[in-house]
């Protein structure tokens, strides 16, 4: 569809200051007719953006109670090395993760070096050879079907003798509970909940949903051990799967809950005997959680976790502007541009590889670092197929962070999500359209 024929205001002409708006915008190479298609689209989004920030503004107490309880301070922010010992900052970071998230315990760790580890972390704690692992949500993401052994790989859990069972959803994305209870044995001990939709064109996961299929499995078996990929999930919702019966929950610090702040690590919360397993897993049998430096990281993990609701609000209101947008130019979007969001990822199914590629370098080049660079698909460990991915990004890979990634297959949907900023995210948005318009 001609954007042209989309827009019909005026609104930069209003005032001086509009007008030097626009003139950056021109500058960054973005035309009037696509500001102004933007901030038409924009305009009718207001209560949806105030929701938003009524959200952000509960975390961001929930968070500074945390805090407050569990009496954070500046000697908190001192760095250890070695060993790890007595780590105050560390320490005091995990109680306030727990509080957070209202669970027992936690392990936040800058020795997790990304949510994919975090999880395959946990599944090794928690299952032993002749244990069957379940995912009642369909296909989990990529990368993990390595660690599961759904594709062959050097340690996967189907190298010790674990067994999978994976019931695919129904035609109309809810979980196929009949054939769910059918998998379910007395050899299960894990059941795996992925909440976002990773590189699949379906719904993200509520947490109310997720709730519902975790009493189901505890009915059908009341010691399954629940555990949620909660990766792009946190502080969307006023709650979070540990609060509607998730036994685990996991995720990656250089998302959502890092604020944009924290360099690396993951986190894992949940019940003590659980966390204390994935601690072991994690050092080693006697060592578990005792050890494990912070190496002066631990301050940006505070902060980025104190800044991560406002950072989560805006990626949000910059899904919602996405969706809104490429609906009127006439693309398939998950979620659409009315529904309730669940997490920061919106999926926009381009058709084509080209227009894929050219949506992500056109991300890339908004980007504040590296927007000179632009990515190519390529055979990036743990997929099955060539991955482009932009992120011109502070912190590397970080997808809380401006960034676009797809699989360069059928059926060539891409997947946004992030920005530290909204205005950020705005003018990332712009610029693929600006793409896109050039390929119609």
């Amino acid at each position: 569809m001609d954007i042209k024929k989309i827009s019909s205001s005026n609104i930069l002409e209003s005032d001086n200051f509009r007008k030097e708006l626009f003139l950056q915008y021109e500058k960054m190479g973005i035309s009037k007719e696509i500001v102004d298609f933007v901030e038409e689209t924009e305009s009718s989004l207001k209560k949806r953006f105030e929701k938003i920030d009524n959200v952000s503004e509960y975390w961001q107490l929930r968070i500074v109670d945390a805090m407050r309880k569990n009496k954070v301070s500046e000697a908190c922010f001192n760095q250890s090395s070695g060993y790890g010992y007595n780590d105050l900052g560390r320490d005091t970071l995990e109680k306030v993760y727990a509080d957070v998230f209202r669970t027992k315990s936690a392990l936040v760790r800058p020795q997790i070096t990304c949510g994919t580890h975090a999880l395959a972390i946990t599944l090794q704690a928690l299952l032993r050879p002749g244990d069957r692992l379940l995912s009642p949500a369909g296909k989990p993401y990529d990368t993990l079907e390595e660690v599961i052994g759904k594709r062959p790989s050097k340690g996967s859990l189907a190298e010790f003798g674990i067994g999978y069972d994976e019931i695919p959803l129904k035609e109309d994305g809810n979980f196929d509970y009949d054939n769910i209870l059918k998998a379910v044995t007395d050899k299960t001990k894990v059941a795996t909940i992925q909440k976002s939709k990773g590189y699949q064109l379906r719904q993200s996961f509520g947490n109310d949903k997720i709730g519902e299929l975790i009493a189901v499995l505890k009915r059908e078996k009341p010691d399954i051990i629940c555990m949620v990929d909660n990766c792009y999930g946190e502080f969307v919702e006023i709650n979070e799967p540990s609060e509607v019966g998730a036994d685990v929950v996991v995720g990656s610090l250089i998302k959502n809950p890092g604020g944009g702040l924290a360099p690396c690590g993951g986190y894992i919360v949940g019940k003590e005997d659980l966390i204390e397993a994935c601690g072991v897993r994690l050092c080693a049998p006697g060592l578990s959680r005792e050890v494990g430096p912070s190496l002066g990281l631990i301050q940006s993990f505070y902060q980025g976790l104190f800044m991560a609701p406002v950072v989560v609000g805006s990626a949000l209101k910059g899904a919602i502007l996405a969706a809104n947008l490429y609906e009127k130019m006439g693309y398939f979007v998950i979620p659409d541009g009315k529904e309730e969001r669940k997490d920061i990822i919106q999926a926009v199914h381009l058709g084509s590889a080209e227009k894929v590629i050219a949506f992500c370098k056109a991300i890339q080049g908004a980007a504040p670092v590296d927007s000179h660079l632009m990515p190519q698909p390529w055979a990036m460990p743990g997929y099955d197929c060539d991955v482009i991915m932009a992120a011109g990004a502070f912190v590397q890979g970080s997808s809380i962070e401006l960034s676009a990634d797809a699989p360069i297959k059928e059926p060539y949907a891409v997947y946004f999500q992030g920005g530290l900023t909204y205005p950020h995210a705005k003018f990332g948005i712009m610029n693929t359209l600006s793409a896109l318009s050039s390929l119609n």
